[in-house]
Parts: structure tokens; sequence; C-alpha cells
């Protein structure tokens, strides 16, 4: 199905050459020039380490029938005389312009998540919810930078009619360009925790970067917010603004929350709602969803079978067994200490004779690693039976729960997933469940892979 023609590209880009008479449409829009495409725009991104101009000969070899170019780089030889080419200042500005025309084009609702824990989860309940009523379309994976956004935004099919778009960041300035390029109808804060505080030095600025999102939200938008968080107030009191959270001051509470090992049951507005997905936290995530679907008109049993169908992103809480029979929860795709806590806390009330954490570093806390580790500890105790940590940063929760007057958990370090590996393969018994939990950059599931294989 066509998104647009070289003709309506050349609107936006007027500088341009190799448009006919006959206009050509474009189906998909593509940065990897590996990527196998029919009737693809090609834009050739520019980084540190490398260059998209130099694969323009792959891109059309592959499937590519106009691309984006850098004005300041001469057009190669081989490029054919009627192959449109856009000349722009600089292709990733170029992209995040297109992107941001063709959200208007399509004139989708758009649905902008952020947040330092759920934006994923959140994502896929949103997502599921929605397409009972609307055909939807959301970011695949963790596409959600300066980069991934706007390519989600591109690869949407013409008949989309609900955008849910997931917005990450590192630094100060980031989500307002993105929600800027999004233009969203309903925006989400799903929480505040400490991820990437090393570069914003606090939780008072890491809401103040999460609270950017207001800055593209459109004029009669709605925001939605984590109503238990006390740094989220400064942006709350803007008009259209709705709390969600457990306490009771909130705009949807969140009651009689129980947990399973197989689902999580919940309350909002005396209406009982369940989920394929365990814990406290998971119950707020899902509620965000529901709210949303409620302000875009969806009936209570449409929003009833969306998140009971949900099928979550892959190592966020993912339920493996081992052939010996051994639960493993693989939540290993990143972490911050609220989510990680959270998650041991959602383990903790699970059904099992024993439960094991696998603890890996959690990244990006520069000077607040050491304090933020060892707090970690402080919800480390019986039904917990045995903590391993993996990394240099993570020996920090061992040593406090080491330091702890009663201890009553076994806690032991590794250096080399080796070592972690071989021990954990004498815990692999029945009736005996395994969280692993770790930042990105700790690559736990290397290790889940050696003891389920």
């Amino acid at each position: 199905m066509a998104k647009f023609t070289v003709n309506w590209l050349a609107s936006l880009f007027p500088d341009q050459q190799g448009i006919g008479s006959s206009p050509v449409q474009i189906d998909d829009v593509f940065t990897d020039s590996r990527q196998y495409t029919h009737f693809g725009l090609f834009i050739p991104i520019e980084g540190e380490r490398f260059d998209g101009h130099k694969f323009l000969k792959d891109a059309i070899t592959n499937g590519a029938a106009a691309s984006l170019w850098n004005k300041q780089k001469s057009v190669p030889e081989f490029v054919p005389a009627d192959f449109p080419l856009f000349f722009v200042e600089d292709t990733l500005d170029a992209m995040q312009q297109l992107a941001s025309a063709y959200r208007l084009k399509i004139n989708p609702k758009v649905i902008g998540i952020t947040g330092s824990n759920g934006k994923t989860t959140t994502k896929d309940l949103t997502a599921n919810v929605l397409s009972q009523k609307y055909k939807t379309w959301k970011t695949k994976g963790n596409f959600n930078n300066h980069i991934g956004l706007p390519l989600t935004i591109l690869q949407m099919p013409p008949d989309t009619e609900a955008l849910i778009l997931e917005m990450g960041m590192n630094h100060f300035g980031e989500i307002e360009v993105l929600t800027k390029i999004a233009q969203p109808d309903i925006a989400m804060i799903t929480n505040i925790g400490e991820s990437h505080i090393e570069y914003l030095g606090s939780r008072e600025g890491i809401a103040k970067a999460k609270g950017e999102i207001v800055e593209g939200l459109k004029q009669d938008g709605c925001l939605l917010i984590d109503g238990d968080e006390p740094l989220l107030d400064p942006v709350a009191h803007k008009t259209g603004s709705y709390r969600i959270g457990e306490g009771r001051d909130n705009d949807f509470v969140i009651k009689s929350i129980q947990l399973s090992n197989e689902e999580t049951t919940f309350e909002v507005e005396n209406h009982p709602y369940s989920i394929p997905a365990l814990g406290r936290h998971q119950a707020k995530n899902a509620t965000f969803a529901i709210v949303t679907a409620k302000i875009l008109g969806l009936d209570k049993n449409q929003i009833i079978s969306g998140l009971q169908q949900v099928e979550l992103t892959g190592m966020r809480f993912e339920k493996l067994k081992t052939k010996e029979g051994t639960d493993i929860i693989n939540d290993a795709y990143n972490a911050s200490a609220t989510s990680m806590k959270a998650s041991i806390n959602v383990i903790k009330e699970m059904d099992a004779k024993s439960k094991i954490l696998v603890l890996g570093d959690i990244l990006e806390l520069g000077s607040f690693s050491k304090e933020i580790h060892r707090s970690v500890a402080d919800v480390i105790y019986p039904p917990i039976d045995i903590l391993y940590t993996y990394g240099e940063e993570s020996k920090e929760i061992v040593e406090a729960l080491r330091k702890r007057e009663e201890n009553r958990v076994e806690a032991y370090s590794f250096n080399t997933k080796e070592g972690l590996i071989e021990q954990l393969r004498n815990d692999l018994k029945p009736e005996t469940i395994i969280l692993f939990k770790g930042s990105r950059g700790m690559k736990l599931e290397e290790v889940i892979e050696e003891i389920t294989n």
C-alpha cells in the first residue's frame, strides 16, 4: 500500500533530481541498505563511524525507488538519471521532518509514552487494547530514539487509526525533540526511577526531562501521569491531565491488586481486570492502557479482551522453563533500581519452594551507583533464598546483605558468566523460580540461553 508519491516528497524537499512525468509511489521507508524492500525510500543516516551514503548502490539493488541525499556530497555515477534524489542539508533532520509531515498526512490518534520503567509493556498493553477497535501501529522492539521514532512513524501503514509511540532518552532535550515530531493526542509518563541519573543529576532532573513530553502534546490533548509520584506534580496541573495510581487522591485509583503465578488482577472504578503479566507495577501499566482506551471510546468488553490477549515484548518478565522443571523469569532487557525492586517483590509473591535472584549491574548511575545498588538489598529477604550477582557494581548488593544483622539470604557475587552458569546448573530443580534482572549491557540472556538449551 503506497504511503506517498515522490511528488509529495518534492513538496517537502523541492531541491531534487530524477522525478519523471509519471509519479513514483513509495511503499516503504528504510535506513538499512541490506534490507530488501519494494518501492522504498532510502534514508542514508550518517554517524561517527558510518555513512549510509556509501551504500546507496546496495539500497537500489534491494528495492529503493528514491533516496534522500546530503547536498554536500557528490552524486555517484552509477545513479540512473531517472532515479529520484532529494537534496537536504542533513538526512537525519530531513527524516524527522518527513516523519512529522507523514504523521499529519495520515492523522491517526497518537499516543506518546515515556517514563523510567514500563514504557514497552505499557506500549504493548495500549496497542493491544486499542486494536480491538482501531487499526494500530506501534514502536517495534525498542525503536524509541531520535532515529527509531521517526522511522516507526514512516513505516506506519496509510490506514493506521491509532499510533502508539515509545519515547526514550538519556539527556535533557531529547524527549522534546521526539514529542514535537510525534505531536501526541495522549501523552503518558509511566513513572520516575533512576535510569540515566548519571546524565540528569537527580530524580528531579529525570522528572523534568520526562516532562518535556508535554511540549509536543496537542493543545486539546490529554496527559496521563503516575499520580503516586510527587515529582510529577509540576506537570500534573496541566488542563486535561489525569493521575493514575494506588493513592486515594488519584483520578483513577487502582485497588484490590492480586498476584498469582500466571496473572495480575485488580480493580479500576469498581471494574475488575486481569492481565497475563505479573506485578503491582503491571496493574498500573495496564491502567494507563485502560484510561487511554476510555478516552478513545472503547467499551469495557473491548478493554478486557485487549488486556487478556496481550503478548508482551520479549525479556520483559518473560516466563521460560528448563528441562529440569525450573521456572525462569527473563526480565533482563534492562534495569533500574525501581524496576529491579519491583521484579523482586513479584518473585516473593509467586508460589515456589525455592526462589533465586540473578542480578546484574545497573548501569549509567555514575557517582550514585554504590548507594543505589545497596538500596536494592532493602527488598531482598525471605522467601528469597539465594542471591547471585554478576558484575562489579552489583557486588554492592551482596555486601549490603552481608552487613545486615539478621541476613537469612545466601549471597554470592560472580565475575564471569562461566562461573555463574556452572553454579546455576546445580540449582535447576522443580518448584524453583530464578529471576534474571540487569541492565542491557550485562546481557544476562546469554546465561539464560546456556541453562535453558
